[in-house]
């Protein structure tokens, strides 16, 4: 992919100069002003930003502060026809990586940026491999036991370190980003990009300019040449997320870009070569869509080569427990909160609610907990109120869910005639009949030890 350069200069004949320069090393984007930049650097991944240290009414100094604070800063440069020694060490205690003054030796400029730029790509492999050195499985959070889980992970160790474009399949909140993160982390290009595109956040024209990019004049609006996704994502990974909602002139050029290997921005007939590995995901069937003539059966082909199906919540239900304490912890942190316990009341809640939000509802109800409880455990009426919307989501052993009439809301109320320990022993029994008799596992499914389970079983006994 060809890096990106920004001019920043208030004078028409240096931002020119520069440009023609500089534009068959670099895709150049020029500026005239401190907001005009701005807009492009929030707008356009900008690689190397040369700026002039005054411009008019404004200050190259509040610029290079501006795009220093940005997540993904470009390495900057500034120039000037009024160096000094004082401005140059102010310029790099603020960040800037060198300093030039005007008039400028073009040679020179043009041996910085690439300096810059290889200084750049070093940094950012070198974070990239602490990264994985501490992440380095890539499966953290394709968390569980259940076979379900475990076989999802095994098809993304297996298919991760290929070529292959993977079609990940689910329900909603079933962990498909994550799966594709897990994916480009174990693949053998990591410390490339992973650029994501949510397909039906955008019109189809704004989702075309978006994946392929265009040059400057291509439609009205287009002021500036934009480079898409896939040139972003050259060398790495491209994860195209509700695939299923793409309009169908864009499945042709889709198509296109898998077979050949070749994309062409909006505007120009050019062709440029593309080195991606595609990754997209639906919570669609895609088959289903071919077959009712809604998606393209040649690239359904092209993405399928290996399909990751993620399975709903309700169909690993013994991960529950363990994707509650991951995140109980993330939460806990998060909001500078101790780690508490959930209650055996409120673990039974979440063992028995049927989840239809799946992993992104239950990790949506344990932030609730953690920021709702200034007990020592997190109890039931610290979840959300829709757990109990729902009858069968409430156990049999706990109290009834009534809905007050002061507030409005779900409280927890426990019947006239209330036996704890009737409804103890009924919460065991039911536990090792579903355990078929196994201790071990019906300990689990209470929350309680095995210990604590075989003391409450002698008591009874007594």
């Amino acid at each position: 992919m060809t890096p990106t350069l920004l001019i920043a200069d208030d004078e028409k004949a240096t931002r020119d100069g520069l440009r023609a320069a500089l534009e068959e090393e670099f895709d150049v984007f020029t500026a005239s002003n401190v907001a005009e930049a701005m807009s492009l650097l929030r707008a356009e991944p900008i690689d190397l930003l040369l700026t002039d240290l005054r411009m008019g009414g404004d200050s190259g100094m509040d610029l290079l502060d501006q795009a220093l604070s940005l997540p993904n800063p470009p390495v900057a440069i500034m120039m000037t026809a009024y160096g000094s020694v004082d401005t140059a060490v102010e310029a790099m205690r603020r960040g800037a990586w060198h300093f030039v003054t005007k008039p400028l030796n073009l040679d020179e400029v043009e041996m910085l940026l690439k300096r810059a730029l290889r200084s750049r790509k070093l940094e950012t492999e070198n974070r990239q491999l602490r990264e994985q050195i501490s992440d380095s499985s890539g499966l953290e959070r394709l968390a569980g036991k259940s076979p379900a889980i475990r076989k999802v992970g095994d098809i993304v160790r297996q298919v991760a370190p290929t070529r292959a474009t993977v079609l990940i399949e689910g329900e909603s909140g079933t962990g498909k980003e994550v799966a594709a993160h897990a994916i480009h982390r174990l693949s053998g290009r990591p410390t490339e990009k992973l650029v994501i595109v949510h397909c039906a956040a955008l019109a189809p024209q704004i989702l075309e300019s978006e994946l392929f990019g265009h040059e400057k004049g291509a439609f009205t609006g287009a002021t500036q040449r934009r480079i898409g996704r896939f040139e972003q994502a050259d060398g790495g990974t491209l994860f195209l997320d509700e695939i299923g909602e793409i309009d169908a002139s864009i499945q042709v050029k889709l198509l296109r870009a898998l077979s050949e290997r070749t994309i062409e921005r909006v505007g120009s007939n050019t062709p440029i070569k593309v080195d991606v590995r595609l990754v997209a995901a639906t919570n669609k069937n895609l088959a289903a869509l071919v077959a009712r003539g809604d998606f393209r059966e040649d690239l359904y082909f092209r993405l399928n080569v290996v399909r990751l199906e993620m399975p709903p919540l309700r169909e690993r239900a013994e991960d529950i427990v363990l994707l509650a304490g991951t995140f109980l912890r993330e939460f806990a942190e998060e909001n500078g909160r101790p780690i508490k316990p959930l209650s055996d009341a409120a673990l039974r809640v979440l063992r028995q609610h049927s989840w239809p939000g799946n992993v992104r509802e239950l990790r949506t109800a344990i932030e609730h907990g953690v920021v709702m409880s200034n007990d020592p455990v997190i109890d039931l009426q610290h979840l959300p109120a829709k757990l109990f919307s729902n009858s069968s989501s409430i156990p049999s052993s706990l109290p009834i869910a009534e809905t007050s009439p002061n507030d409005g809301k779900i409280h927890l109320a426990p019947p006239r005639e209330f036996n704890l320990h009737a409804l103890e022993t009924s919460a065991i029994r039911a536990a090792l009949a579903e355990a078929s008799g196994n201790r071990t596992r019906a300990a689990e499914l209470l929350g309680i030890s095995r210990r604590t389970l075989q003391r409450k079983l002698k008591e009874d006994d007594d």
